[in-house]
């Protein structure tokens, strides 16, 4: 298998975020109770999907999942260390090995804008391995309960999660704490199916 090189996309943004997500408390007060879970359906939240370079505007990722077996993942933001040297380009390196185990569709979603995660994923060659879903207004992370609320100029992102949405239906849920990587990484969906 031929590894991914993505590029070392750091500056004092990413630097700031990163540090963030790795030192600041999360208390449980901080966040509300998640309205995702296994075996419930997906909410009916628009976004912004980018696809082969494609951007497709008001998307409902219900109606776009419908009939398909999806591995839907979440990062708090685009072009941040752990997001672009780990997370992501996980899945692009499995994607093949996802779709081997019944995965349709890889979309990695973000509450970020259309226009830089279609940067993003021209950035790091997502190409037609994993499609990109730009929530940047929150509709999918609101309805999901999936709010990370960092406070400052970055305001409130989306924890880091991968799920399994078969038909609609959430089969699979990994979330994680605070800052953290660990269940949300394609190796772990991989480990799952």
């Amino acid at each position: 298998t031929q590894e991914t090189q993505i590029p070392r996309l750091h500056s004092n943004a990413t630097r700031s975020m990163s540090a963030l997500l790795r030192t600041r408390i999360f208390s449980p007060s901080t966040f509300r109770a998640m309205t995702i879970a296994v075996n419930g359906k997906l909410p009916a939240a628009t976004v912004a999907l980018i696809e082969n370079g494609k951007v497709s505007n008001d998307v409902n990722l219900a109606e776009a999942f419908a009939g398909k077996k999806v591995a839907l993942f979440g990062v708090p933001g685009a072009f941040t260390p752990t997001c672009s040297e780990k997370h992501l380009p996980g899945y692009i390196a499995n994607a093949d090995k996802l779709h081997a185990k019944g995965i349709d569709q890889i979309v990695c979603l973000s509450v970020n804008d259309p226009f830089v995660m279609k940067a993003w994923a021209d950035a790091v060659g997502a190409g037609d391995k994993v499609a990109m879903a730009a929530d940047g207004a929150l509709s999918f992370t609101s309805a999901a309960g999936l709010e990370l609320p960092i406070g400052g100029q970055l305001g409130t992102r989306c924890k880091r999660f991968s799920m399994v949405i078969d038909n609609g239906t959430v089969t699979a849920l990994n979330v994680e704490d605070g800052g953290d990587f660990k269940v949300s990484s394609a190796e772990h969906l991989l480990e799952n199916l």
